[in-house]
Parts: C-alpha cells; structure tokens; sequence
C-alpha cells in the first residue's frame, strides 16, 4: 500500500454545510461510517433466519414425526341408584368402598303392602279364570234335565187349564156354567201358557249354553285380572335394589328406616367400565389425531405401569383450556377434549388421577381401535 504524496492535494467527502474542494491535511484521513464493518456480519443471520421461516412455511400440512404428549385426568361413570317404589328401608347390605357385581342385591324396602296387594290380586285372577272356565263348559247335564222337567210339569198344567177352559166355554154355552167361570178359566189358560213358554226358553238356553259374548266378556276379565297381578308382582319385585352393574360403592345416601321413593337416590356406585382419561389437545395438533388411534398411559402412582389405550372420542366443539390442564399453550388457547379409553383390570385407576397420555403419530390409524383383547373386561397394563 503506498503512502500519501505531500505534493498531492486531497479533498474531502461532500459534508453539508462545507465546500467540496478544501485541501486535507498531511495527517487527515477520510473517516468510515460506524456500520459498513458490520452490515455483512448482520446480513447473515437474517438470510438464516429467512431460510427457516420458509422451511417452517414449507412443512405445515406435512405430517409430525414422534409422539404427541398429553396430560388429563382419569374419568368413569357414575349410577345413582333407586328403587322404583316408595317404601321404608328395611336392609342396607353393602357400605362405602365394597365392590359390587351387576345383579347383585344391595338393599331391600318394606314388602308388607305389596306382599297383601299381591294376594287379592292373585284372588280376582283366579276368580275371573273360573268364570271363564264355566262358561266355557256349558250347562252341566243336570241342569239341562232339571230345566227340561219343569218346562213338562208346566206343560201339564197349560194342557190342564185349556181342557178346563174348553169345558165352562160349552157350559156358557148351553146356560149350565156361568160367565164368570168361563173368563176365570180363560184366565186360567193364558197364564198356564205363559209360564210353560219361558220355561220351555229356559230349558233351549240351557242346551244351546252361553252366548260367545259372554264368553269373550269373562276371557277380557281374566286378561285384565292377570295383567294386575303382573303389575303388582313387579312392584313387590321393585322393593329389592340391585347393582345395575359392576362397579364400587362410592357413597351410601340413606339408611335403614329412611323412606326411599323412585326420586331419591340410596347408593352412588361408580361403574368400572368403561374408563377412560380426559385430556386436551391444542388446535395445532388436532390435525394429527384421528378416533381409534392407540395411546399409552401412564400414571404417577404406578411408575413404569403402562396401559393400553385408544381415542374413543374427540370433540367436534372448542373451548378454553381449563385450570387444571398443563399444556405448552397459554391458558387462553383454544383446545379439543378427547378420551382415550383404557383397557384396566386390576382396578389400579381411579376417578380424578392424574395421566399422562402418549399417542404415536407416525402409526397408521387404519384397523385403528382397541387392542386384541381389551375390552371391559380385558387385559389392564403391561
């Protein structure tokens, strides 16, 4: 580099406010601007950051590689369970915490009422079906002679009185019998036909039997007579409570010598399935998780017990990220509940405990849903 001449004039650089062709000194130099050392040291971190807003750009759409992580907690069902009858409580046969089986018998009311209602109404049934059988039957042989019988004896007594009549009728005649005897025996005559008459419709009612209206009249009564003993038989079956399915005790709401009615709950049991863990996920992974992929969970209580798991439900609804939800998102975020339903039969989770969910992503959701032999009742944890 050579030096400056002595002889050489230099000038300045444009400056405002001076003139252009001043001389320079022997030792000024004409100063650089304070950033033109640094514009190419700042001008690639830029150019790198540009690069990766457009990779980020780029890959949205794509699927995630890995595993999606959430946190939720575990959620069962719950039965509020009531007898449908009102009554006392005469037996409570299961406590808080007891393990139940569908069908089995948990409490039991006061059966007296129903136990004397059953009574009378199996006694109207039973009186309306023989009704029936009876006119079913017909007239027994005896009472179609004993109707046969009196419509003879009247016969006799009509046959009589017309002979009678027949007799003073001539007398008036001739002058030997007064009119007065005639009429008495004419009299006579009419009311010995009347009476043979109907029983002669006595004796035909008897062998023809009952009309098919009557009949059809008493099966209707039968019909009604059994459907309220039917009802009744329900209602004394209704003083027994039953597990209406496998579950735990969870509260015992009444006792012994409460009066319980279809409206008032005796036991609150929750049920052991189905089981699942509500979590949340952010709306930028709703996209990645479909219903039937396979999870696993995890929980605090039992390190190392993982349990298999699958979405069984995702909403079609957002909302705001509750309180209790740990998510990478701020709490204003909107968020998706899903369920991951859990295969547990060791009973080891229980309502409220704190999971950890982990669905992998990179799996196909295709023949997706519950593990080979998990169900209700399969296979809990591994």
């Amino acid at each position: 580099m050579t030096g400056l001449s002595p002889d050489r004039p230099l000038t300045r650089e444009p400056v405002a406010g001076k003139p252009f062709d001043k001389p320079l000194g022997r030792h000024e130099f004409v100063p650089r601007r304070p950033w033109a050392a640094w514009r190419n040291w700042l001008l690639l971190p830029l150019l790198l950051l540009a690069a990766v807003g457009l990779a980020l750009f780029l890959s949205q759409g794509r699927a995630p590689v890995g595993s999606l992580v959430l946190y939720g907690n575990v959620d069962i069902r719950e039965v509020q369970s009531a007898f449908d009858d009102n009554g006392r409580i005469m037996r409570m046969l299961v406590h808080e915490g007891q393990a139940v089986k569908e069908g089995e018998l948990i409490a039991t009311l006061d059966d007296t009422r129903y136990q004397a209602a059953l009574a009378a109404a199996e006694g109207e049934m039973q009186s309306a079906r023989a009704t029936l059988e009876k006119l079913l039957a017909g007239s027994r042989p005896e009472e179609i002679a004993e109707a046969r019988a009196t419509m003879e004896a009247l016969r006799v007594t009509y046959e009589n009185d017309r002979t009678n009549w027949q007799r003073y009728q001539s007398a008036a005649r001739t002058g030997a019998g007064s009119l007065a005897d005639r009429d008495n025996a004419r009299a006579a005559l009419d009311s010995a036909r009347e009476r043979f008459e109907a029983a002669r419709q006595v004796y035909l009612l008897a062998v023809e039997g009952p009309r098919i209206e009557d009949i059809e009249a008493a099966r209707a009564n039968l019909k009604a007579a059994a459907a309220r003993v039917a009802l009744v038989r329900r209602e004394l079956v209704d003083t027994k409570l039953y597990a209406p399915s496998d579950g735990v005790v969870e509260d015992r709401i009444l006792e012994p010598g409460d009066m319980a009615s279809p409206g008032t709950p005796v036991f609150t049991i929750a049920l052991t399935s189905p089981l699942w863990v509500r979590a949340y996920v952010p709306e930028s992974g709703l996209g990645h998780v479909a219903l039937g992929m396979a999870a696993r969970v995890t929980t605090d209580s039992f390190p190392g017990r993982v349990y298999h798991g699958w979405i069984g439900y995702l909403s079609p609804s957002a909302e705001f990220t509750p309180r209790n939800v740990e998510t990478p998102e701020l709490r204003t975020a909107l968020v998706y509940q899903l369920r991951v339903y859990v295969c547990d039969a060791r009973g080891e989770l229980r309502l409220g405990m704190p999971a950890t969910v982990q669905i992998d992503l990179a799996k196909s959701t295709e023949g997706a849903g519950p593990p080979p032999g998990c169900g209700p009742d399969g296979p809990g944890g591994s």
